[in-house]
């Protein structure tokens, strides 16, 4: 598979800022976008269009869409709960809109106090005024693998949903593993349960590090297809239930191994880490993936080696 071109949707500016203690700036995030998409990230989450009262750290949403850099060669997406959402999103210019619904019933209620077949009928509208207005449209499937209430999730119930979306007209389907409880034979499995029945290309995937599997789950979703995934610079994000998350596949992780693995992203893993070091100046919190330390290793060796080899000239 070698030259083989992957697609990373960053999520850090909204999955991953929404639960962090710390209010970033409408201009901190201006900033963040400005470096990633320098280091070649081309698709980004930028915001959510929810209650502010409820996401605090996302009440700024219109204003950081009007502020954005790079907005024709870079796509954001905002996530949209409900319709009233998806009209403020689209009021303030969104093109791209991600509809989320939860697997189990119970996630729904406890995440946005509607049942799962409430949220089928939301999605459905939403993905139909997307249709009509010419928006691009992902639709989510969060916990597939498993729910901090209800436990695994069957496969079955995953498939259903995801033809669900693409049938209402969903651009793409992102099946998310969001409180991290997947392993990489339950992905593999998953994805090439869905591959047989819809197109993998409309497929994607999202990964939580809580158990430290979110780079061996990116693989066996590679494995079964996949070519499409959300991660976060950094490592940003984590779910608020489940205890210890870690976050979200970091970024400059997933885009090491990828073009390791002969894969072409696009992305410049070096300039992704000046988009860690600001992430971590924004969040007052020590950030990077677990390749960081390795990477850091690698640049003091070659400074030093350059120095030797003035110094001996």
């Amino acid at each position: 598979m070698s030259g083989e071109a992957v697609v990373i949707n960053e999520v850090g500016l909204r999955d991953g800022l929404q639960n962090q203690p710390t209010q970033v700036s409408t201009d901190g995030k201006r900033r963040l976008a400005e470096l990633l998409a320098a280091a070649g990230i081309r698709h980004m989450e930028a915001t959510s269009f929810v209650s502010p009262k409820a996401v605090p750290q996302m009440a700024d949403a219109a204003e950081l869409i009007a502020c954005l850099p790079n907005p024709e060669t870079v796509e954001y997406s905002a996530l949209i709960p409900n319709e009233k959402g998806y009209e403020r999103a689209i009021a303030a210019g969104v093109r791209s809109v991600n509809a989320v619904l939860s697997a189990t019933d119970t996630m729904n209620r406890k995440n946005i106090r509607m049942s799962l077949d409430d949220m089928r009928a939301v999605c459905r509208r939403i993905i139909a005024h997307a249709r009509e207005d010419s928006i691009y449209v992902r639709g989510y499937v969060a916990v597939a693998f498993e729910c901090p209430y209800e436990g695994p999730v069957p496969l079955d119930k995953v498939i259903a949903l995801t033809g669900e979306m693409l049938d209402h007209g969903a651009d793409e389907v992102i099946v998310a593993d969001t409180i991290g409880a997947a392993n990489p034979n339950a992905v593999h499995e998953v994805f090439t349960a869905l591959a047989a029945r819809f197109d993998i290309k409309r497929l994607s995937a999202h990964f939580h590090d809580t158990r430290a599997l979110a780079l061996a789950n990116s693989w066996a979703a590679l494995q079964a297809g996949v070519r499409r995934f959300d991660s976060s610079i950094g490592g940003l994000g984590g779910c608020p239930f489940a205890p210890g998350a870690a976050g979200n596949t970091a970024t400059e992780d997933l885009v090491l191994m990828l073009e390791q693995c002969g894969y072409r992203t696009g992305i410049d893993v070096p300039r992704l880490l000046d988009a860690v070091n600001l992430a971590t100046e924004l969040t007052g919190r020590e950030l990077g993936g677990r390749m960081l330390p390795w990477f850091l290793s690698q640049k003091k060796a070659r400074v030093g080696d350059a120095h030797a080899s003035a110094q001996s000239g």
